[in-house]
């Protein structure tokens, strides 16, 4: 391995950070595989003519980044190959949804190929969120979490002190808050946000004139989910009803033999009840759009396709911010934009 190590006595850069970079270097173009043993910090010290703390700080870097770890009685040993690139991202999502995809895939696309970024779901799950944090502290040079969970009744819940103080742990610069900002984190911290509550408002009132034509509006919110839904979201609809005289309803689901009456309006928040309601729309000889509404809450391709209305953050923007938000390192908080697209469901 010494053979591979370059240290440029007239270079600017510090000695240790050379270290660093010609091992991570060795490993990128496959010169240090998993598991390959490293000189010691002696070995180390002695080949290049460095002080031994010079050494030591370079290996205290990779460990921290588990690029390397030692075993006692042995030496250190290569830990870690899959880096290596200038920005090595950890993206931490609740759920593996389409539309958490579409911000991971679209912050790929615009982050570039001068970077490596990790993918974990954590599926809302507090202890399995924990857990990744404490292993990879000190790893990665970004983390970009949506801060999504569940209690014991599966409700949905932003944070609980646990997890307040995991992320705490993560230097701010290095922290981008996703989707959610109700964690009333420090200042200097990115956040690029949905506003759960004013969202629906805002776009259920930009449609207004079409919604009118109904007689009652339904939200379809499950109470309980294995991935559950804020609670804001709730608010923010029935702001609306009341501030414009509108007659509603909550149901938790799209029942089997679902009573329809003419004059309804749907708003459904899960695939699956979406694909329920339409189903017995089309199986009673109700004409969609016309004697009965459908809207539904986040939008994808085959909604476009089949003509259903949506509200809908757009998550295609929100990976692109991300993105360029680390790659400026600009700082500060962004709400995501929140639309109302009519089409013929409505």
């Amino acid at each position: 391995m010494l053979e591979y190590i370059r240290i440029d006595e007239s270079s600017r850069k510090p000695k240790y950070k050379q270290i660093v970079d010609s091992i991570i270097h060795n490993i990128s173009i496959g010169n240090l595989k998993m598991d390959d043993k490293i000189p010691s910090i002696n070995q180390f010290s002695e080949e290049f003519y460095l002080s031994r703390d010079t050494v030591e700080k370079a290996y205290s870097i990779l460990k921290e980044r588990k690029i390397i770890s030692s075993i006692r009685g042995k030496g250190y040993y290569i830990t870690r190959t899959q880096l290596i690139s200038k920005i090595n991202i950890l993206f931490l999502i609740n759920k593996l949804s389409s539309y958490k995809m579409r911000i991971y895939n679209s912050f790929i696309d615009a982050i570039g190929g001068n970077s490596h970024t990790d993918l974990h779901i954590y599926h809302c799950d507090e202890t399995l969120f924990l857990n990744l944090m404490e292993k990879n502290l000190g790893a990665y040079d970004y983390y970009v979490i949506m801060p999504h969970f569940k209690n014991e009744d599966l409700h949905h819940v932003s944070f609980s002190d646990k997890i307040i103080k995991a992320i705490h742990k993560i230097p701010k610069e290095k922290l981008l808050i996703l989707d959610n900002n109700k964690m009333d984190l420090d200042e200097g911290i990115v956040e690029i946000f949905q506003d759960f509550e004013a969202d629906i408002y805002g776009a259920l009132k930009d449609g207004l004139a079409s919604i009118k034509k109904y007689k009652k509006l339904f939200l379809v919110y499950p109470e309980k989910s294995v991935y559950p839904y804020p609670k804001r979201i709730l608010h923010g609809f029935r702001k609306f009803c009341v501030e414009f005289d509108l007659q509603f309803d909550i149901i938790d689901e799209v029942y089997e033999d679902m009573i329809l009456k003419e004059g309804d309006l749907f708003i459904t928040i899960e695939e699956a009840d979406l694909v329920s309601l339409i189903k017995q729309i089309r199986e009673r000889d109700f004409t969609l759009g016309e004697s009965i509404g459908v809207i539904s809450y986040n939008d994808t391709p085959l909604k476009e396709l089949l003509g259903i209305t949506v509200i809908s953050t757009d998550f295609q923007k929100m990976g692109e911010t991300a993105a360029q938000m680390i790659l400026n390192k600009e700082k500060g908080k962004v709400k995501n934009p929140f639309n109302f697209i009519e089409r013929q469901s409505l």
